[in-house]
């Protein structure tokens, strides 16, 4: 009502202003035309300016009555508010003592009197929560007297806001946990187990396997669907899936340790997709984390909701049991697929490359050749082992794969973020011949390898094959050709022959480590073109090396009657190959079960070449000293120590391990 008197005399003010100017006018047309009406327009224009300054204190009066009335409503109002609003309200001052707090806020306090006292003595979980998101420009949700809160502390005014949004994150907890995830459980080598064995024995494993399963299931509130005899369909809840993730997935162990108790040891590999609403791509990335888990070696779990990171659990098993040729299919066709997703590819070895390498990188050129990628071999040409550089020197003879071969400071220039890497022979960066370029490219690296997986691994790779009971990298990439495109162009004769060269020289000659898919993968590449007369010429070996092997033998000694050792002259460089090659060539020697030969690589650098007949593990020795490799055949490269140093930390370790490997047998 007062509002609208003020408006209505607003309005009048506006109208008698715009008659004064009018009048004013008027009085002066007026006096031009006769003094008389002059006199009367003056005395009309007196008038209306008394009626206006009347009015004008009367619309001054009310609007000051209705802002002051304006100003007590809005006091008023805020006062009730800051004592009945649902939000939590602590004044401070700048040390931290409490000057007020609304009645709503008492309530948390049990109404003690905290006014006057500092806030980390009145509650020290609330005074750690305003220190830890005292910058924080927006509410965040904390948890506080096992509530949640809606939390603000605005620093400029030293005051803390806390609104109660319990039940709404319950709700939200609710609805994250209910989420729905997808699994595919496959079992690894179910059709190469029952190949050999009865129907009865191949019932019982079958109902083993599903009866475990099941009760897993159960325990989880998991729904579990038989799809065939070697897969199944897994569906769950999110908090089911945390509590799994938590475990590890125990039921791969506890299947895996049971069925090898029956002698047929079954693993399994699954594949979980979670944190999407569609089931149809929830299906589509559960089959495709049970590829993954597949091409990585099987036995273990791949969790990861569509384009994010995996997680990745288990992986225990011995890769001899899932050796097979359907194995080689799946990583060849993995392998195939992430070729066509790259721009361009990148294969590099191993720093000091043999022939096994550089065969894995010319593999590796032409198979993606076949898929229609730009491969490049990245090769540092420089401090070559003489093997290799009679290789690069038949390589100017084929200009398709010369041009193919760069340094590795022009492949980093090359690479863009979808180029594909693949490091082959060897699974650790600091062995790489191109570290820099893993650097670049280290979420998008495979891995192919013969070589035992050391604890120096890259974290995230896309692909892994390593199969430590292969004679090489050679033969896992030879397996690879048959399933590329019949249409493409094969293997030449230099690339056929260098990766045969590989495989003898990794196998002795096929003396060592040789299977029937060794003789399979040399028959390929014999019919390939490989040229025996050139692989006798890339083996040969120069007179300096031969000299320097024959001389480090020369210097053997023995730990015992079955093990053998050579220490090299502290201030003489040795090639790693010729310390190689006299480790094989000590065991050649009646009695002898092992032997180490140790060299001085560089100056800096003091290298340990080891070799066993089988019986005796050389890796474990290797790897407590910071190397690796196979049970056979390991090596270590240590920095800052002299020969006699590391041939008496060598002593100390074989000893104890002697001792070990006679109590196992």
């Amino acid at each position: 009502m007062q509002l609208t008197k003020i408006i209505r005399h607003r309005r009048v003010g506006w109208t008698f202003g715009a008659l004064i100017v009018l009048v004013f006018l008027g009085v002066a047309s007026a006096f031009t035309v006769n003094w008389r009406w002059g006199i009367v327009a003056l005395i009309l224009a007196g008038s209306a300016f008394l009626i206006s300054l009347v009015q004008l204190r009367d619309l001054i009066a009310d609007t000051e009555s209705y802002v002051n009335d304006l100003s007590y409503q809005i006091q008023r109002g805020q006062q009730e508010a800051l004592l009945e609003m649902p939000i939590g309200l602590v004044m401070l001052d700048e040390q931290g003592i409490v000057k007020w707090i609304n009645p709503y806020m008492a309530k948390y306090f049990l109404l003690r009197l905290v006014v006057g006292q500092p806030l980390a003595e009145v509650d020290a979980a609330l005074a750690e929560l305003v220190e830890k998101n005292k910058d924080a420009k927006v509410p965040v949700v904390v948890t506080w007297q096992d509530q949640k809160f809606e939390f603000l502390y605005q620093t400029r005014y030293h005051t803390l806001y806390l609104l109660n949004v319990t039940r709404y994150e319950q709700i939200n907890q609710r609805y994250h946990d209910e989420q729905l995830f997808i699994g595919n459980i496959y079992l690894d080598n179910y059709i190469e187990l029952t190949q050999g064995m009865s129907d009865p024995a191949v019932s019982n494993l079958h109902n083993y396997v599903t009866s475990e399963l099941s009760k897993w299931a159960a325990k989880h509130e998991l729904l579990l669907k038989v799809i065939d005899d070697d897969n199944y369909l897994l569906l769950g809840h999110q908090r089911s899936l945390v509590e799994l993730e938590k475990e590890k997935f125990k039921v791969l162990d506890t299947i895996r340790e049971n069925t090898s108790k029956m002698n047929s040891p079954v693993t399994l590999s699954v594949g979980i997709a979670d944190g999407n609403a569609n089931l149809i791509k929830l299906a589509d990335t559960a089959q495709s984390n049970l590829d993954l888990a597949l091409g990585r070696g099987g036995d273990q779990v791949v969790v990861r909701a569509q384009d994010q990171p995996a997680r990745f659990y288990g992986g225990k098993t011995n890769p001899m049991e899932k050796r097979t040729r359907v194995r080689a299919r799946m990583i060849s066709q993995a392998l195939q697929e992430l070729m066509l997703g790259a721009d361009q590819v990148f294969v590099v070895g191993h720093l000091k490359p043999d022939m096994d390498s550089m065969g894995a990188c010319l593999g590796i050129r032409r198979i993606s050749e076949m898929n229609d990628k730009q491969c490049y071999v990245v090769l540092d040409q420089e401090n070559l082992h003489t093997d290799i550089e009679r290789l690069m020197a038949q390589v100017h003879n084929y200009q398709s794969i010369a041009e193919h071969i760069i340094t590795p400071e022009r492949a980093q220039e090359m690479a863009t973020d979808q180029s594909l890497l693949v490091m082959v022979d060897h699974s650790k960066v600091s062995m790489s011949m191109a570290p820099k370029l893993y650097d670049r490219l280290k979420n998008r690296t495979v891995i192919i390898d013969h070589h035992r997986r050391g604890e120096e691994f890259p974290e995230n790779p896309l692909l892994v094959y390593i199969e430590p009971y292969a004679s090489s990298t050679c033969e896992l990439i030879t397996e690879m050709f048959e399933y590329q495109p019949r249409e493409s162009k094969a293997l030449n004769k230099l690339e056929a022959t260098v990766m045969l060269t590989g495989i003898q020289i990794d196998t002795k000659s096929f003396t060592h480590n040789a299977g029937t898919r060794t003789y399979d993968a040399a028959s390929y590449l014999r019919s390939a073109g490989a040229d025996g007369t050139l692989i006798q010429a890339f083996m040969k070996e120069n007179l300096t090396n031969f000299m320097e092997r024959n001389h480090l033998i020369s210097n053997a000694s023995f730990i015992d009657d079955k093990i053998a050792m050579c220490i090299g002259e502290d201030d003489r460089f040795y090639d790693p190959v010729t310390a190689a090659q006299a480790a094989d060539m000590l065991l050649s020697v009646e009695g002898i079960e092992a032997s180490f030969v140790i060299s001085r690589r560089n100056s800096e650098v003091v290298g340990i070449s080891a070799r066993s007949t089988g019986s005796f593990n050389v890796q474990l020795i290797m790897e407590k000293m910071g190397g690796g490799g196979h049970l056979d055949n390991a090596a270590v490269q240590i920095k800052g120590q002299t020969t006699e140093a590391v041939a008496d930390q060598l002593k100390a370790i074989v000893q104890p391990q002697k001792t070990v490997d006679a109590q196992k047998e």
